[in-house]
């Protein structure tokens, strides 16, 4: 009896270090405006604008700290999709005084009144790849009459709102649009007005049309890179949305979940399938990316000259 006792008290001590020990510990009491990123190319130029730098490395996520346009930052790379762009949105808002996450990176362009080297920013964000793959009937596909169809199906591929959990409600709710924090948006205005993006990717090679910047409508996010013409005419009319890509659905779902304002900056590196030529990625991605991070810069220059106390 003892010795069963003595094994329990001593499970339960090594259960409760390990408790401790995967507890994330603050690296630095800064507020701290919290600029992602999902792969190399969007996370090079954010550095480049970055002053006072310093880095700290956990769980294989560098974390990179300093000042960009007088706003202090930690700039992070998430990696590619929807779950990692999560886990690493979650890991900066336990180890840092996050006061706002913005996501800043290219996409494919949904919307065909936008144009390539275009940055979009939405004021709302869902995730169009959380779905039922409905079984086909005689009379078509049959969703479950337990789940939802709120928006109409791609052949069986029927979206679903996602199950989200927030302080003070105990019963997750459904929810399919995730919100643009409105005081971002307004400094997202107010940076569009104040830079000039880039249409060159060389002196003899630009862009027919000047990129501009898109203050509102709907983004969507899922992990799946998107180069089919259908599709995107889909997701066009299903969800009225300038731009799909990976992440940011994702990083704003957990920013819901922590009471962290979000926002995410997106320029188009393609069309998603949309043009008659192959997919513009490689040709574009350097140029979206600039454009991306500059309207970024601009809209931290606005966070840092809001008025002392403003949220």
């Amino acid at each position: 009896m003892k010795t069963k006792t003595a094994i329990a008290v001593a499970l339960g001590a090594w259960g409760l270090a390990g408790a401790m020990v995967a507890v994330a510990e603050p690296l630095d009491d800064t507020p701290r405006v919290a600029v992602m990123s999902a792969f190399a190319p969007e996370w090079g130029v954010l550095q480049d604008k970055l002053q006072d730098r310093a880095d700290h490395v956990e769980n294989g996520v560098r974390f990179v700290t300093g000042t960009i346009a007088g706003t202090p930052v930690v700039l992070l790379l998430s990696g590619v999709g929807m779950v990692n762009a999560a886990m690493s949105a979650q890991m900066v808002i336990d180890r840092y005084d996050v006061e706002a996450i913005a996501f800043s990176g290219i996409a494919g362009g949904i919307d065909p009144s936008l144009s390539l080297g275009d940055v979009v920013v939405p004021e709302q964000w869902g995730s169009y790849l959380n779905v039922v793959l409905a079984r086909e009937t005689a009379d078509g596909y049959e969703v479950p009459p337990f789940m939802h169809r709120d928006f109409p199906g791609f052949g069986m591929i029927f979206p679903q709102p996602e199950m989200v959990r927030r302080e003070g409600v105990e019963e997750p709710e459904d929810r399919f649009w995730f919100q643009t924090d409105p005081a971002l948006m307004a400094l997202a205005r107010e940076a569009a007005a104040a830079v000039t993006l880039q249409h060159c990717t060389a002196p003899d090679a630009c862009l027919t049309d000047a990129p501009v910047v898109t203050v509102g409508g709907n983004g969507v996010s899922g992990s799946a890179f998107v180069d089919n013409a259908a599709m995107r005419d889909y997701i066009f009319a299903t969800f009225e949305a300038g731009v799909v890509d990976m992440e940011s659905a994702s990083v704003a779902h957990v920013a819901a979940t922590n009471g962290v304002p979000f926002i995410a900056f997106r320029s188009l590196s393609d069309l998603a399938g949309g043009s008659g030529a192959a997919n513009e990625l490689e040709v574009f991605m350097g140029l979206a990316a600039q454009n991306s991070a500059d309207v970024v810069e601009a809209f931290l220059g606005a966070w840092a000259s809001r008025p002392a106390g403003a949220q």
